[in-house]
């Protein structure tokens, strides 16, 4: 099970790393919002705990970024901020949880696995979209290729599932910037192709029908 938490106290951070690596968490520490906001954009976790207190990007709007990404992504807000106008703002902004410091170290633990459970027991639910043999459970927010995981970060989650939302229809870098990225397009950059080339090792290597395909001067489209 693998977590990121967000944690700008260091003392804080490396406490509940060696206590949860003891309960065999994997977990990824960022001090500031903007790299809790990198890692989270290049990863898969279980669970994200931020605090609220953060540099750069505060919890609450983290929260609200992850949440705008991966609606099914379990996020516990642990901070000393106490107050019901605190606690409002934190649920408002899409946690799912909230613990106040200072906290039980064994409370922790059980309300992250109670998390976890939660967002388990969507694996087996949602719309699920299917081409060929690739499916994409849109609330568990897991994908298959023949009956195999494929592991992706939040951001090719998301570009896979524009793409096969319009399955058999061209998208252009446009429609993606907009879509995926919410961003102006911009011209100078490669970042949507570098994308579609790590979704193509993910979903096409190794398998004789190719489902990603580049439509030249246009832009790109899933078929079978």
């Amino acid at each position: 099970m693998k977590v990121l938490l967000v944690e700008d106290e260091e003392n804080v951070a490396s406490f509940i790393k060696k206590g949860l690596r003891n309960e065999g968490f994997d977990i990824d520490i960022a001090y500031d919002g903007m790299m809790g906001w990198r890692l989270y954009d290049n990863n898969q976790y279980d669970i994200v705990i931020l605090d609220i207190n953060l540099p750069k990007i505060n919890g609450f709007d983290l929260c609200r970024e992850i949440k705008n990404m991966e609606k099914s992504q379990p996020i516990l807000l642990l901070t000393a901020l106490d107050s019901i106008t605190d606690k409002e703002s934190g649920f408002e902004a899409g946690a799912d949880d909230y613990l106040v410091k200072p906290f039980e170290f064994r409370e922790l633990v059980l309300r992250i696995r109670a998390l976890i459970r939660r967002g388990k027991s969507f694996e087996n639910t949602g719309k699920t979209i299917q081409i060929d043999d690739l499916v994409l459970n849109t609330a568990a927010r897991i994908v298959t290729r023949g009956g195999n995981r494929i592991n992706l970060t939040a951001r090719e989650y998301t570009l896979l599932e524009y793409l096969m939302l319009n399955t058999g229809k061209v998208v252009s870098r446009v429609d993606i910037s907009e879509k995926v990225w919410d961003i102006r397009f911009d011209t100078n950059t490669n970042v949507i192709d570098v994308y579609i080339n790590y979704l193509r090792k993910k979903i096409d290597s190794g398998y004789s029908r190719k489902l990603l395909h580049t439509v030249i001067g246009m832009g790109y489209m899933i078929k079978e």
